[in-house]
């Protein structure tokens, strides 16, 4: 049974979120280069299917996936980047976030693959949840859904990108996407410990790779893979629970 959004009619759709207490489920990636051995739809790809995997485990529906994000980082040295600015992300999402509340969706989980898309999806939930007061929205980063995602993606240093943790998630769940030819040539350390600036990537990586994706099995992809989507599914349950720990309107004054 699907719970994809773009497959239900306006006439289901209604029961859909009924019967998952209001939630949708909201993948944001990006399109952007990825070294010379992955694709550029990288996190747009991760963003789809881990969303879809774990909209079918919760029963909850899927809104389509966003596949630009805030990619400015990537500079222009290397081909493939679609970068929008953080301004527009921020008011795309809040306009997305607005239909998404006329359509009946009370609980928004908005779930980012692309680690800059953060802040302004942090801002979009702020402007979301100051207009609709019954609208509660979350925000989930993949890579720290809990300790032992977090632990997997980070394992190359603390700034990553097309790392041993990505590669190895494509090879599992979409090996078309990878240039396994390559693996052992593209390499790079990170090199942003002990730096006070946040620095573009043109000017941290020699390739456009942070990490060591030669590291990376489809072996490793598919256990790690499978933590993702039992961890994420685990908090969109929990939300689907939750309610306010105070049921003070936001409009009323004290």
């Amino acid at each position: 049974m699907s719970y994809a959004w773009s497959t239900l009619t306006w006439a289901e759709l209604p029961a859909k979120l009924t019967a998952a207490n209001h939630a949708a489920i909201l993948p944001i990636g990006a399109t952007e280069q990825h070294g010379p051995h992955m694709g550029c739809g990288m996190d747009y790809v991760l963003a789809d299917i881990l969303c879809t995997s774990v909209s079918e485990a919760t029963q909850v529906p899927m809104l389509p996936t966003m596949p630009y994000g805030c990619s400015l980082g990537h500079s222009h040295r290397w081909p493939g980047t679609i970068a929008i600015q953080p301004t527009t992300l921020i008011q795309l999402i809040k306009e997305m976030g607005e239909w998404a509340y006329h359509s009946g969706v009370r609980r928004l989980f908005i779930v980012n693959t692309h680690v800059t898309n953060a802040a302004p999806l942090r801002c979009a939930l702020e402007m979301l949840r100051s207009q609709h007061d019954d609208l509660m929205v979350a925000v989930f980063n993949s890579a720290t859904i809990s300790q032992r995602v977090r632990d997997f993606h980070f394992a190359d240093g603390d700034d990553w990108h097309a790392n041993d943790a990505e590669t190895s998630l494509m090879l599992a769940t979409a090996p078309e996407m990878v240039r396994s030819e390559k693996l052992l040539q593209v390499d790079d350390p990170d090199r942003t410990d002990g730096l006070v600036f946040a620095h573009p990537v043109n000017r941290t990586s020699l390739n456009g790779v942070t990490g060591s994706p030669s590291l990376a099995s489809a072996e490793k992809g598919e256990k790690w893979f499978s933590w993702m989507v039992e961890d994420l599914s685990r908090l969109v349950r929990q939300g689907l629970q939750e309610q306010p720990p105070l049921s003070c309107s936001y409009f009323d004054s004290y």
